[in-house]
């Protein structure tokens, strides 16, 4: 009997030593977790694609969030692009539809201006959906339909920050980064960029501008808005530029301001002033360009926001000489990351020319109504920008949003398909976030049914009126004033390439 119990413990002695890894050992791998299937898989979590995700979700659809970034939202929280800019018609109305209205209600009224606000609206908009930040896609597999009708991703291979592997087959997937984190995967044509309008030297790819939101605090809003607004326009435009308003919440213009700012670098240029009171002293700032960032890159982002800082402090120094009520105003932190606003995007079904903003036409497969001013921010062969023309409304179409020749693949914000010209307007955040949401519900709406690639005029139309009775969301019956009915088919072509204005 001792020599059995001798036996077995010198058995597990010899098991257990064989467990533990010798000295300098790598630790073992992660293993790979089950495969697992969803019905949508976001790419990214930028605001516009956190729409889709919620209708999707509350339409009963399984939604999984994966974020390639180290913290989730974007421009919106890391970037801190607080400025919300809002489509008009030519009446003046708002344009401004689904959840995102809420949004802009609040806005207005001054119950979320700072970061924390948007934080907890943040939170609260993507409650119950899972989110993982900090992934690595490490494979995008790609198939071919049977029947040839196009191709479709079926599975998306990622790493998480633990080293864990994992694997997950959508029904469909989102493309919502600022870097094309997915799409550049996919072997699509890239649209042609901001070196359409103008051009490179070698024809390289260029973009608009990013920008580094400015925060300072103790600005005595009062004193800015009555001094500044007490001036008539001429001395108003003699001061500080054309156009320079303050209202109880914005501030537009202020070119000269700008203009004169002397930032000691040809990468970095501040333009006119878009300003919007926090409240309590504190506000934003949307002016502060640099160019030549690459988002898909780690190490450009770094150096920017290390020189966004320096700029900032010297920006300050600028503006308290220059404005009434800021010779008080500090520093009051930096964003953590930049409001990316171009990048590369990729063929859609539908790629938006300028002419179909400045026409007004409108689409049988309306995901969106947009009105927004076409804004080329600058580039840095060309500092000040472009403004090409100023449409009443327009139709974004969902084949703006689907990946060319994909079955399943979407894309989300500024991923849109539009041209260089187009993009100007098409760009803007609350048009796009409407696309998504609408695009979110029909999703739920279709599954079990059809695809979104088998879309009809027909099926649209039900979807139309669904959205319309369920969501309050008009998309079809919306008419619009064409700017353009007067320019021959040549100077519409013009219009499109970007070298004609259409005043």
């Amino acid at each position: 009997m001792k020599t059995s119990k001798l036996a077995l413990i010198l058995f597990i002695a010899v098991i257990v030593t064989l467990m533990i890894p010798p000295a300098g050992a790598s630790p073992p791998r992660a293993s790979a977790a089950e495969p697992t299937r969803t019905d949508v898989v976001i790419i990214g979590s930028e605001i516009e694609g956190m729409y889709l995700a919620r209708a999707a979700k509350d339409e009963g659809l399984s939604v999984l969030v994966l974020d390639p970034r180290e913290r989730p939202g974007g421009q919106l929280l890391e970037g801190e692009m607080l400025f919300l800019d809002e489509p008009m018609g030519d009446g003046g109305e708002s344009l401004v539809q689904g959840r995102m209205a809420a949004l802009f209600n609040d806005y207005k009224k001054g119950k979320i201006r700072k970061t924390e606000h948007f934080r907890a609206y943040f939170e609260e908009l993507t409650r119950g959906i899972p989110l993982e930040s900090g992934i690595t896609i490490t494979e995008v597999d790609i198939r071919r339909q049977p029947d040839g009708s196009g191709r479709f991703v079926d599975a998306i291979t990622y790493r998480t920050k633990d080293g864990r592997t994992h694997t997950v087959y959508p029904a469909y997937v989102v493309e919502n980064t600022d870097f094309a984190a997915l799409t550049s995967r996919l072997d699509l044509a890239r649209i042609p960029g901001m070196e359409s309008i103008i051009p490179t030297p070698d024809g390289s790819p260029d973009y608009m501008a990013a920008t580094f939101m400015l925060k300072y605090k103790n600005v005595d809003w009062n004193t800015f808005q009555t001094k500044v607004m007490s001036l008539s326009k001429q001395e108003r435009e003699r001061l500080y530029g054309s156009e320079t308003t303050v209202t109880n919440t914005f501030t537009w213009g202020f070119g000269r301001v700008g203009a004169s700012y002397d930032s000691g670098r040809d990468d970095w240029f501040l333009r006119g002033l878009n300003i919007v009171n926090q409240l309590d002293g504190e506000v934003m700032i949307n002016a502060l360009l640099v160019y030549g960032v690459n988002p898909a890159d780690p190490a450009s982002i770094e150096r920017a926001l290390a020189e966004g800082c320096e700029q900032a402090r010297k920006v300050l120094e600028h503006l308290r000489k220059t404005l009434p009520g800021w010779s008080k105003a500090e520093l009051n932190g930096y964003p953590s990351y930049l409001y990316i606003r171009d990048f590369d995007r990729y063929e859609t079904e539908y790629v938006l020319q300028g002419t179909d903003l400045m026409s007004g036409t409108m689409f049988w497969d309306n995901v969106s109504i947009g009105g927004y001013e076409i804004d080329l921010q600058g580039t840095i062969r060309q500092k000040w920008g472009q403004r090409k023309g100023n449409p009443d409304k327009y139709g974004m179409p969902l084949r703006s949003f689907l990946a060319k020749n994909y079955r399943n693949v979407i894309v989300a914000g500024k991923n849109v398909g539009a041209s260089a010209v187009a993009y100007g307007s098409a760009r803007i955040q609350a048009q796009t976030a409407l696309a998504a949401e609408v695009i979110g519900i029909i999703l739920g709406q279709i599954k079990g049914k059809y695809e979104l690639a088998d879309m009809t005029p027909e099926r649209m139309k039900k979807l139309h009126e669904y959205i319309y009775e369920n969501y309050g969301i008009r998309l079809a019956g919306v008419a619009a004033n064409s700017r353009i009915d007067h320019l021959t088919e040549e100077e519409k072509a013009l219009f499109n390439m970007g070298r004609l204005t259409v005043p």
